[in-house]
């Protein structure tokens, strides 16, 4: 798959996932210049986010991964190749969230109202701000292959699932920059950790790039798309919906969850 592919379109791919990851940055911004936290939005927005990738996952990423495993396996096996590798896509950001320290959690919901919060304690807060930014890290290694694999297939889905990510990661950013900002009084380095922490998803997708290129055929792009199937439907179930629902109102984020749905069956009836 990989050797058929133009150089636009390796370069669109690792463009969709860079800005992905680096909307971190709009959450730092929203933290520093915002005077409240607009938790009606990011409720919505979280909630808009999972509708995108619960949808796109199951209507059109795994039976694209099905139709690609046929040529290996008969339709029986393709199907459970399909389903094992849609499970194991969850088991592995399961893993990694075993394996990120409990007692710095990364989808900890944080307000700019913090950033005026009372007495500072500097050690804590930013090793917090640290462990977050590493956590968030390691988190969106996954996520930029997610990305990455999905841009390569189709830029319209690519840019669905790009814009999705981005929407999770502008609270991540505040997750980020509050606590660092408030243990230093340093602007800076509350947007270098942020900004650091997305850099780990287009890192994930270049690493994905390089380790899958000599392997890539039908077969594994049918196991790997399956995968990503698996761990967009994990994040949204563990990560932005529990974080919609502490931002704002359940209804909100499911009228959100149901507005990304059906943008997302819209733009596959109108663009695939």
């Amino acid at each position: 798959m990989f050797e058929n592919l133009s150089n636009e379109t390796i370069i669109a791919a690792f463009s969709l996932t860079l800005l992905a990851g680096l909307s971190t940055g709009i959450g730092s911004a929203i933290a520093f210049f915002a005077k409240r936290t607009n938790t009606v939005f990011l409720s919505v927005a979280l909630g808009f986010s999972a509708g995108v990738m619960i949808y796109v996952s199951f209507g059109e990423i795994l039976s694209k991964a099905n139709q690609a495993l046929l040529g290996s396996f008969s339709p029986v096996g393709a199907r459970l190749a399909t389903v094992l590798a849609f499970f194991g896509g969850m088991a592995v950001v399961a893993l990694i969230d075993r394996l990120v320290p409990s007692m710095e959690n990364p989808h900890e919901m944080h307000n700019v109202e913090e950033l005026t919060s009372t007495e500072r304690k500097h050690h804590k807060l930013m090793r917090m701000g640290i462990m977050s930014a590493l956590a968030i890290g390691i988190h969106n290694f996954p996520e930029g292959l997610a990305t990455f694999i999905a841009g390569l297939k189709s830029p319209a889905l690519g840019v669905s699932i790009a814009a999705a990510i981005a929407i999770h990661n502008i609270p991540e950013g505040i997750a980020v920059s509050v606590p660092v900002y408030y243990a230093t009084g340093s602007h800076k380095k509350a947007f270098l950790y942020s900004f650091l922490s997305g850099l780990a998803e287009p890192v994930g997708a270049l690493i994905g790039y390089l380790v899958l290129l000599r392997y890539m055929n039908d077969m594994v792009f049918g196991i790997v798309f399956a995968s990503v199937a698996g761990i967009m439907v994990f994040i949204s179930f563990d990560e932005l919906l529990p974080a919609a629902e502490k931002y704002g109102e359940h209804h909100l984020t499911i009228y959100g969850l149901v507005g990304g749905m059906i943008v997302m069956a819209g733009s596959l009836l109108l663009f695939m």
